[in-house]
């Protein structure tokens, strides 16, 4: 582990992959390091929802550009994702109609395919859905679902095409700084050797970051997801419903499945140790989401839950992305925080991240948005509606 790198990227999830392939594509040599194996943390458990779906332009741009880029996948990589376009659908209130209408403008705007349900259109689009507290309702659809392990292995794969050294089983214990620069980091594999350190590391963002002596407020949240099989023998079809009304949502998966999660911040609240933390499905957060699914979704109540899972978000104040050099000129850059949004956001990001460490004058995605900066000016990312926290 003698050689030198021009950057050394930290964590093999999607952000960690496509960020070393995005910089490789441009002529930098670089090393990515992963304590476990490629995908094995929060993305490994993503829910891999694709959707445009955001308030702000530029987290609707990235969206829209990253579906472009899963829509291609088999093109671009010669190898399948597993997208699946099964349409997405995001479900209203009276109180926010007016929030939404906008949002759907806004998004329509910058060349999404969207378009406004009413609650009769809504019923035509996936029947039998209860839509008698839905006002409105947004339809995307080209959007879907795709498997988070298949990507984030081909991106990891074409990375290594391009010359990136990936290095699994290899936990990062230190990171070496001279004269306010990086200079490298310690592992547990031994030294590596660059100028540039790419903190993607998720929920384990803070901890390598501090070993830089950069605070950094994110926290490692444990988020649930149930699984319910469908017993007919005809295939359950729907589109991916997130519905801000009861605060949850559903997608479809092969054999008849459907999994279903909180959208509520209180997730936030769930702060645990990354490295130790329960993976099993809490048997009461069936419940928790059972019962809001079928009022909503009344044929789910003939499935029968088949348990589950519980992965990371790594959350941030305001539930968007840190993305800076910190301190500037340090070659110390921290990208990370994606509060469970980094997946579908994730070949954008890559793109945004290697803009930013080349230092790029008119980037496709400028990072101002995701500054650091912005929490101690007390002007953090806001969705522009109620509905849209994370958005």
């Amino acid at each position: 582990m003698s050689r030198t790198y021009d950057v050394v990227v930290v964590g093999g999830g999607i952000i960690g992959c496509c960020a070393a392939f995005e910089l490789a594509k441009r002529g930098l040599d670089v090393a990515l390091l992963e304590k476990g194996s490629i995908g094995e943390g929060a993305t490994g458990k993503s829910s891999a929802i694709i959707r445009q779906h955001y308030s702000n332009e530029l987290t609707a741009r990235m969206a829209l550009h990253s579906l472009r880029v899963f829509q291609r996948f088999e093109e671009l990589f010669g190898d399948d994702c597993g997208f699946r376009e099964v349409g997405f659908v995001a479900l209203a209130s009276a109180d926010d109609a007016p929030g939404m209408r906008a949002n759907v403008e806004m998004q329509r705007r910058l060349g999404i395919k969207t378009e406004l349900l009413s609650p009769s259109e809504l019923r035509d689009l996936v029947p039998g859905l209860e839509v008698g507290d839905v006002e409105v309702a947004a339809y995307e659809p080209e959007s879907g679902y795709a498997d988070p392990h298949l990507t984030v292995n081909t991106y990891a794969a074409q990375a290594r095409r391009l010359g990136v050294d990936i290095m699994v089983d290899t936990e990062v214990v230190g990171v070496r700084i001279v004269r306010d620069r990086i200079a490298g980091v310690d592992t547990s594999r031994g030294a590596v050797d660059a100028p540039v350190l790419v903190n993607c590391a998720g929920p384990w963002g803070a901890a390598v970051s501090a070993m830089a002596g950069i605070r950094l407020p994110i926290d490692a949240c444990r988020v649930q997801v149930a699984v319910f099989r469908h017993p007919g023998r005809k295939a359950l079809v729907h589109p991916v419903v997130v519905d801000f009304v009861r605060g949850t949502y559903f997608r479809p998966e092969t054999g008849n499945l459907t999994l279903v999660g909180s959208i509520d911040p209180a997730e936030a609240n769930n702060i645990v140790d990354p490295d130790d933390y329960p993976e099993h499905l809490d048997p009461e957060f069936v419940r928790e989401v059972g019962e809001p699914i079928i009022a909503r979704y009344p044929v789910m109540e003939q499935s029968e839950s088949t348990g589950g899972f519980a992965g990371l978000y790594a959350v941030t104040p305001d539930w968007h992305p840190i993305v800076d050099e910190l301190p500037p000129g340090s070659g110390h850059f921290v990208c990370s925080g994606f509060s469970g949004h980094g997946y579908k956001l994730g070949p954008a990001v890559g793109v945004m991240v290697a803009e930013l460490v080349r230092g790029e004058s008119a980037p496709v995605f400028s990072t101002e948005l995701f500054r650091f900066g912005r929490f101690g000016e007390h002007d953090v990312v806001r969705g522009q509606y109620v509905y849209s926290i994370a958005g």
